[in-house]
């Protein structure tokens, strides 16, 4: 994967951010050039996980570009082409449903739809408790659509959030070498 531009989108599921952002030096030491795109809740917000700054000053020192985090940012993707292929990761189940249903009202969505209109892989890494109770007809929907590519998932917790599902953030890079060759990494759901 070495030259290729990888976008790289952060989304809310605050608890996994760190686990999916330490891909982000595994693609750098791959020779990939990674783009910061944040869903506006995770640029503004601190949590009991961190401050926004600190992740945002580490992914742009990381990265060396400024992070994408609105729409008028986010939407040139499209038109100039810019990516070879596009991470969400972590992706919420707020944004499985907004991209299942065309919904474009974040940086992170316009980012994918933009990417989308190239005809080039999507790839989601999903983290959300709801995944396998209203997220779950947004999996579907989207694992039967052309150029969306999921990173391996499975339940993360079965006794304690029978409906939560996280994909396994360590098998992004195989997850995206896969998609450029257009097919989706197996086995997808993880036991």
């Amino acid at each position: 994967m070495k030259g290729i531009t990888a976008g790289f989108a952060v989304c809310g599921s605050f608890c996994t951010i760190a686990q999916a952002t330490a891909q982000i030096d595994v693609l750098i030491d791959m020779g990939v050039k990674v783009v910061p795109i944040f869903s506006p809740i995770v640029y503004k917000t601190d949590t009991r996980f961190g401050k926004a700054s600190d992740l945002i000053e580490r992914v742009e020192s990381l990265c060396g570009r400024p992070v994408i985090h609105d729409i008028p940012a986010a939407e040139p993707i499209g038109p100039k082409n810019l990516l070879d292929i596009l991470v969400v990761a972590p992706c919420t189940g707020n944004t499985l449903g907004k991209l299942a249903n065309g919904i474009t009202d974040t940086s992170v969505t316009m980012s994918v739809k933009a990417h989308l209109r190239n005809n080039k892989p999507v790839v989601l890494a999903i983290a959300t408790n709801d995944a396998l109770g209203a997220s779950g007809k947004n999996i579907g929907l989207l694992a039967n659509t052309q150029h969306i590519y999921f990173v391996p998932f499975g339940q993360d917790d079965p006794a304690g959030k029978q409906k939560s599902l996280i994909s396994d953030f360590t098998k992004i890079p195989a997850t995206m070498e896969a998609a450029l060759q257009g097919r989706q990494l197996q086995p997808m759901l993880l036991v």
